[in-house]
């Protein structure tokens, strides 16, 4: 256990970020398999859109890095493209 104040201090901020980094995450995975399992062309545009977004946000954040999310968004880009016709 931790014995120093800012050291406690950090531990209560780890806990927090640790929740929002794992939230951000999941709804980034959440998002791209709604991309993956959109039956229509314009529900994948539509999809692909919002995950674009999402993920951005998640690099603006720093919760991933900036080329993961370019991957991440060109992988998805691929994926719907593909489905579309």
């Amino acid at each position: 256990m931790a014995h120093h104040k800012a050291t406690k201090k950090r531990m209560r901020q780890d806990v927090k970020r640790k929740a929002r980094n794992r939230a951000v995450k999941s709804e980034v995975r959440s998002v791209s398999k709604k991309v993956a399992s959109a039956s229509s062309p314009e529900e994948a545009g539509k999809a692909l859109s919002e995950a674009a977004s999402v993920i951005d946000r998640a690099a603006k954040k720093h919760i991933m890095h900036w080329k993961t999310a370019a991957r991440k968004k060109s992988k998805l880009a691929k994926r719907a493209n593909a489905s579309t016709g």
